[in-house]
């Protein structure tokens, strides 16, 4: 989902706009008016981590399915996790959940939840009621400056006195990519430094419960290899950033 951020001139005659992709986060500076002074880009932390191989079991997906429909599959995945994060986020705020109820998808779009969904939802409640966590941020933007990343924490929250960073994942598999894309957030706070790293699957479908937590140890040195795989990539990559006139006249 493309965000759009505009920054006028001082003159007032032409307006720099900034579009942002699903690859890059932005952060701004602003005046007490709040008027843009500066805008700074950061590639996000999950492209970043998905430089890292993906390994053999991958390209044997693939070339199983082939491109197309492996990318009709990635697509409804990253549907199906985008609905069931929205979902987790309005629970924790103490919003209540309808069988019949729209969730956004990855674009932004309302559709209906999927039974499918509807019981990872009901997992993580099942979670919830056992783990008993202490909620201190949810859906909350990280951003580091000496690597030049950022991304979106879906929870922060003691167990148990025990300070954890835990990430939601729908997929049956936690890969490589997913562990060293939570290590990330550990460095990007000082008061991250000593938390814990968990990656909960809801919606788990290999054993009673339906959800598994798994405790990460920190793979921030293998970020930092998929990091300079990515700059060796992509380090050219540039947000879209273009003037234009705040006006348009045939006279100009």
């Amino acid at each position: 989902m493309k965000k759009e951020i505009r920054k006028v001139s001082e003159d007032g005659k032409t307006v720099q706009i900034t579009v942002a992709d699903e690859r890059f986060y932005v952060k701004t500076e602003t005046d007490d008016k709040g008027n843009i002074l500066s805008i700074k880009e950061y590639p996000s932390v999950t492209w970043k981590a998905g430089c890292y191989p993906k390994g053999i079991g991958y390209y044997q997906w693939l070339a199983k399915h082939g491109w197309d429909e492996s990318r009709a599959i990635m697509m409804e995945a990253g549907n199906r996790g985008s609905k069931v994060h929205h979902g987790i986020e309005s629970l924790l705020l103490g919003n209540e959940i309808n069988m019949d109820d729209q969730l956004p998808n990855s674009e932004g779009e309302l559709e209906d939840i999927t039974l499918e969904e509807y019981q990872a939802l009901m997992s993580f409640i099942d979670w919830h009621k056992e783990a008993k966590p202490e909620v201190l941020e949810i859906e909350t933007t990280v951003f580091n400056d000496e690597y030049m990343y950022a991304g979106t924490i879906d929870l922060v929250c003691k167990i148990e006195g025990e300070l954890w960073i835990v990430d939601y994942k729908t997929s049956s598999n936690v890969w490589a990519s997913h562990e060293i894309q939570i290590s990330a957030y550990k460095h990007t706070k000082e008061e991250y430094k000593e938390a814990k790293l968990g990656i909960l699957q809801v919606g788990y479908n290999k054993n009673k419960r339906g959800w598994k937590m798994n405790e990460i140890e920190d793979q921030f040195e293998l970020f930092k290899a998929a990091d300079a795989i990515w700059h060796k990539e992509y380090g050219n990559t540039k947000i879209f950033v273009k003037d234009y006139p705040v006006t348009l006249s045939l006279s100009l």
